[in-house]
């Protein structure tokens, strides 16, 4: 993995309010970035990478469903290399979130986020 070639040319896609953190999703040559700042400590960060093939997998996946979580899609894979665990599931939704082909259901006050997928 070069960082180099994954970094080159990204752009701003849009950023999303989780329950606790704002993130910030950019888009690179094969991959998006999903960003957010430590909380903890003011001058950190965190960033974790979803790949350009894991995000049309997981559009195929949701494609027009409510009420999807993190978990749900997590367990629908049949693809570990594309989703390895909910917490890629979850950076994938926000990757979705932000470029528009999903919103976060504020109807839920649980501590799970709920998505609702457009068709």
């Amino acid at each position: 993995m070069n960082i180099r070639t994954l970094s080159a040319g990204m752009s701003f896609q849009g950023k999303v309010s989780g329950r606790k953190q704002t993130y910030y999703v950019f888009e690179g040559r094969n991959a998006y970035f999903v960003f957010s700042f430590s909380r903890a400590k003011p001058k950190a960060g965190y960033f974790n990478m979803v790949s350009a093939e894991a995000l049309k997998y997981a559009r195929r996946l949701t494609k027009g469903q409510q009420g999807v979580t993190a978990q749900s899609v997590f367990k629908r894979s049949r693809t570990p290399r594309y989703i390895g665990s909910a917490l890629e599931a979850l950076n994938i939704l926000y990757v979705l979130v932000a470029l528009g082909e999903a919103k976060i259901d504020g109807r839920h006050k649980t501590k799970q986020l709920f998505f609702n997928m457009t068709a």
